[in-house]
């Protein structure tokens, strides 16, 4: 996907070089500016009914008189914010998406400047309106025609305008690694899978990416990792990937993504309604290899050490048991009460291998609960961290990014859920605040490095007719990744 920018006026907007020009309006009443051409059509829409500058309402004009473009797509947007100019766009895009346009041309009419964050979240719309699942449905159809997006700004604008396009372009290309990834049947997106995406990013973006079998795993001592991928036949895979932009003496951003590339629940089996969804239990690792591939595109002079512990969780013969003690990574010992409760294990390990490089700030992503989903539901992100200062980064990358998140509590009183007669701890408290205790579960490891975790279990996926990835938090993971730049 080609995604450009162009310096022009409203008053030139009707003889804009594109197949479909998508007019984003903002205000209550037509700009003065805009070129009678486009302002006529509107203006008589408006006066019989067929438009109302009102959030929420559109129009299609195919070959209107006085405009090169064949197709022109309005859509009102409530006010001149990022969220409301995406949403807008996201509706006029969807006017010409069928259509044989391969060249699509998006205007804000109506407001006075364009910035980065406004040209970026426009970005972010085209890239979620192009992408196609198809890897496993030759019968789905025909991908949008839609090849080049053009951010049409003022001259003033045009730097700003720029700097949001390069930017949104490099996150759309993760956030679509992320949802196709996620979107993939079990049986096609194995840990292997998984390890030789991330080689290949290694390749064409020269990163250091290393892989380690279970011999290697072992050797180290991750033993709650083991645990959990003992019961499938699918070898696990440790993927340790870098990207090197600063100097060595630079402390790394390290990013640890969940990779349970199925979850059954183990032992411990989930009902069987719905579980054909738990092929996105690896939507951390998603978000980690896209969030990888961005800042790869974009270049900044930071360092970051991408870790995904990868396997599936099965009930076998040989998969771990409730009431099991393993050992973990760090020496601390676990009783593994609950098997579903496995994204923590595999993650705790990812945590203390992190410690070897020495890290500026970590960051785990997971689906880890879905007490989560219960207490947030579908729109913010859980942030579990108990420093104010990673936990503000964290909110001002979620807003930059149009991707929320919210802050949720991690007092010393929630650990006490997590005592075990029979081991350093247990796996899972009882069901009151599950999310919380999950994340309190994590915090026992992450005692040599500033911290924050994201549960994404709520945010990483839809359910029913639009079931998919959404490819979340590649967005605000990236910002925050390029805010430590500074």
């Amino acid at each position: 996907m080609d995604f450009r920018h162009q310096i022009t006026t409203p008053g030139a907007l009707s003889g804009a070089t594109v197949d479909a020009l998508v007019l984003l309006v903002v205000g209550e009443v037509l700009d003065p500016s805009l070129d009678p051409a486009l302002s006529g059509p509107l203006a008589d829409a408006i006066e019989h009914g067929d438009l109302k500058l009102k959030k929420g309402k559109g129009l299609y004009l195919h070959r209107p008189n006085g405009v090169r473009a064949a197709r022109v797509a309005v859509a009102i947007a409530e006010d001149s914010s990022p969220k409301s100019l995406k949403a807008a766009a996201a509706q006029a895009i969807g006017l010409v998406k069928g259509s044989g346009a391969r060249h699509v041309g998006i205007a804000v009419v109506g407001t006075a400047t364009l910035g980065a964050t406004e040209a970026e979240a426009l970005v972010a719309c085209a890239g979620d309106a192009v992408y196609t699942y198809r890897h496993t449905k030759p019968s789905a159809p025909p991908a949008p025609a839609l090849k080049v997006f053009t951010v049409f700004c003022s001259k003033a604008d045009a730097k700003a305008v720029q700097q949001g396009v390069r930017q949104g372009q490099a996150i759309a290309a993760g956030v679509a690694l992320a949802r196709e990834y996620a979107n993939r049947p079990a049986n096609h997106c194995t840990p292997s899978v998984l390890a030789a995406q991330a080689k290949k990013l290694g390749k064409d973006f020269d990163l250091k990416v290393e892989v380690l079998d279970r011999k290697a795993v072992e050797k180290i001592g991750m033993g709650s990792f083991l645990a959990v991928a003992q019961g499938s036949d699918e070898p696990l895979r440790f993927i340790v990937a870098r990207y090197d932009g600063a100097p060595k003496s630079q402390a790394p951003v390290v990013l640890v993504g969940k990779g349970i590339t199925f979850d059954t629940g183990g032992i411990s089996i989930k009902p069987a309604s719905d579980m054909d969804e738990m092929k996105f239990d690896m939507g951390g690792a998603a978000s980690v290899l896209g969030t990888l591939r961005a800042i790869a595109e974009l270049k900044p002079t930071l360092n970051l050490v991408c870790l995904i512990p990868a396997c599936e969780n099965m009930p076998s013969g040989r998969a771990v048991k409730p009431g099991d003690v393993v050992t973990s990574l760090s020496g601390q010992t676990i009783e593994i009460l609950n098997t579903d409760a496995e994204g923590r294990l595999i993650l705790c390990d990812a945590l203390t291998y992190a410690e070897r490089f020495k890290p500026a700030v970590v960051v785990d992503i997971a689906t880890l609960t879905g007490a989560c989903v219960i207490a947030l539901g579908h729109h913010h992100s859980g942030l579990f961290t108990p420093d104010d200062r990673v936990a503000q980064q964290m909110l001002d990358a979620s807003r930059a990014a149009l991707d929320p998140c919210w802050r949720m509590p991690l007092d010393e009183e929630y650990d006490e859920a997590l005592k075990s007669n029979f081991a350093d701890m247990g796996n899972v408290g009882g069901r009151a605040g599950g999310a919380i205790t999950a994340a309190m579960f994590l915090r026992r490891f992450t005692a040599k490095f500033p911290w924050a975790h994201l549960d994404i279990a709520g945010t990483a996926w839809r359910s029913g007719a639009a079931k998919g990835s959404t490819g979340r938090p590649v967005g605000l993971l990236t910002h925050f990744v390029l805010a430590q730049a500074g």
